[in-house]
């Protein structure tokens, strides 16, 4: 698809690229990325938040021009999202990963490459004008992952992004219904349940072959046994849970920063702390692991204050428009991480796709900040929200 597909007219918000990717992939794909865990009460909860904190704007001010950049453990952003590690993206376009790096480093932001990728991290590094980080799964154990960290540090990686989250997949009640698993079967006959809503979709099939079918994980080589198959998400993440104790192991081998995601309470963000990470990332998964949690912008501000400025905290989880971030910001965030949002693109449109989505998004908030009167992202704090949501 052509860029004159998604012009300002064409796609106004987030919301059109999501149709848009749920028309042209398969309902497998379109509901991994789409969905979260068991009643999928956090994946709503998530949203709401945003859409239940009110501004308190500055009226008789007129700015323009607002200053948006910020820095990020040393990297000066254009504005404060950056693209969080998502799972399987080269099955939603053929474009993957190496497709989003190009999207985040032309737009001035960082990619946080996944584990679970289907390009290897030095095709997607040498992709992307941009800083890149890159997350890590024990998936294969640690030799596997120490042989991934040292690619990346030789590569130019300039941070590790370790998710502590994970002890095993969240129910993906999405994922048994529409075969997702099946779909990464290597058999045929799996798949064949699930043939009619493949075949309703020839132009993501024809895309799908012409990619070469279902890439192996490129950066989880096993010694001895090469790369891995690429599985589903529930046997992947069974026994690649990261402990405090992997995160110290981590800290002796990688000498960068390390950014711990998904924390939600204030002792755990001070455990990181005291384990040395560099950023902390507000994060409940996308409303993908443990249902029923708070969302991560009521979790935010306890976060915030429990580690004062010791390290710098982020933020993901329900982010959708460029006032949830100016939002997320007032309430101590350095920045947001976005996933969905730019995953919607790439399924969408490929990397057009995903330049889209970040463009609605630095929209947004310019728009936010001139209407709120603050001149500047780094003047933004909790005065500029109502008292019931501070």
């Amino acid at each position: 698809m052509s860029s004159r597909g998604l012009n300002s007219s064409s796609v106004v918000n987030i919301a059109d690229l999501r149709r848009m990717a749920e028309r042209r992939v398969p309902r497998a794909v379109f509901d991994y990325l789409d969905g979260g865990a068991d009643a999928e009460v956090t994946l709503a909860e998530n949203c709401h938040a945003f859409r239940d904190t009110n501004f308190r704007p500055r009226s008789g001010v007129a700015v323009y021009g607002c200053k948006t950049t910020v820095n990020v453990l040393g990297h000066e952003l254009s504005f404060p999202a950056i693209l969080a590690p998502v799972s399987y993206i080269r099955l939603m376009h053929s474009d993957g990963e190496v497709g989003v790096a190009r999207a985040a480093g032309k737009a001035g932001t960082i990619y946080t490459l996944p584990t679970i990728s289907g390009h290897k991290l030095e095709d997607v590094k040498a992709a992307s004008t941009g800083p890149l980080w890159y997350q890590v799964y024990l998936i294969g154990g640690r030799e596997a992952a120490e042989g991934a960290i040292e690619r990346a540090r030789i590569a130019g990686y300039s941070a590790l992004v370790l998710t502590v989250d994970t002890p095993m997949a969240g129910k993906r009640e999405r994922d048994p219904r529409n075969g997702m698993k099946q779909l990464l079967a290597s058999a045929p006959l799996p798949k064949a349940r699930f043939l009619p809503n493949l075949l309703a979709h020839p132009r993501w099939l024809a895309s799908f072959f012409a990619d070469g079918g279902v890439p192996k994980l490129g950066n989880v080589v096993i010694p001895g046994q090469g790369p891995m198959e690429m599985i589903d998400v529930g046997a992947a993440l069974s026994h690649a849970g990261a402990s405090w104790e992997d995160l110290r192991w981590i800290r002796q081998i990688w000498p960068g920063p390390i950014v711990a995601k998904g924390v939600l309470t204030g002792d755990d963000a001070r455990r990181a702390v005291d384990e040395g990470v560099s950023a902390v990332v507000v994060s409940n998964h996308g409303g993908r692991q443990l249902d029923c949690v708070s969302p991560s912008l009521r979790a935010l501000p306890e976060v915030v204050g429990a580690v004062g400025q010791q390290v710098q905290v982020l933020m993901d989880g329900g982010v959708r428009r460029g006032s949830d971030i100016a939002k997320a910001i007032c309430l101590g965030a350095r920045a947001v991480l976005i996933g969905r949002v730019y995953a919607y693109g790439l399924a969408a449109a490929g990397e057009v796709g995903v330049t889209r989505a970040i463009n609605i998004l630095k929209e947004d908030l310019d728009l936010t900040l001139t209407l709120l009167g603050c001149p500047s992202i780094d003047q933004l704090d909790a005065s500029y929200l109502s008292a019931a949501h501070r």
